[in-house]
């Protein structure tokens, strides 16, 4: 069944268009740099008109990322409760990160620009409670592959875990969605270069 085009609730039609170039130009431009205006012209409409369908700059970003973020982890929570082995579970984790990157790379890339400031305000004080979840669930997962022998003794949890976020992330600087490189590529090497290292087994 396809679903109704409703401008008011739901993103279909109209609304799902201008959350898109909205997106796209918070990402490209940062969210304080980009005015109401702005999207209006990008979208062809008078500024006034995007009020009947948003009241602000931050109900669009508020959208945006809560959007992004309700798909990308409750992909999470099914993988880690999937019941996968620790190697198999962080691959999981790491591939679905990635993904996301190449399905919704403007909301990450807001993300990445924005958070800091955004937690600040009432409004997004959920940002604060999904980045202590994504800590729990990403280092559970490390430290139980660390208790049954999946990943080294020796690691320090903490330190693994930091690079891991940092490092994955960043990737929204350089990876463009459509490009040679595809995610699934960029996934499988940073997996490889994590988990078995760069140097070769003979040396």
């Amino acid at each position: 069944m396809t679903p109704p085009l409703d401008d008011t609730t739901g993103k279909t039609g109209r609304r799902a268009e201008l959350l898109d170039i909205a997106a796209t130009l918070f990402a490209e431009r940062g969210l304080r740099a980009t005015t109401v205006r702005d999207i209006a012209d990008a979208a062809g409409i008078l500024s006034g008109s995007l009020y009947h369908h948003f009241d602000s700059k931050e109900s669009m970003v508020d959208e945006i990322l809560r959007g992004f973020l309700d798909d990308l982890f409750g992909k999470y929570r099914e993988i880690v409760a999937s019941g996968l082995d620790s190697r198999a579970t962080l691959e999981a984790l790491v591939t679905t990160s990635y993904e996301a990157i190449d399905a919704s790379h403007s909301a990450v890339a807001i993300y990445q620009d924005e958070v800091k400031h955004l937690v600040a305000n009432e409004r997004f004080t959920y940002l604060s409670e999904l980045n202590t979840e994504f800590r729990d669930l990403w280092m559970g997962v490390l430290e139980a592959g660390v208790k049954d022998g999946s990943f080294r003794a020796d690691i320090d949890v903490e330190l693994a875990f930091r690079f891991l976020r940092d490092t994955a992330w960043v990737a929204v600087r350089w990876y463009r969605p459509g490009g040679s490189v595809t995610v699934d590529t960029v996934a499988k090497q940073y997996l490889s270069i994590v988990l078995d290292g760069l140097a070769s087994p003979q040396h």
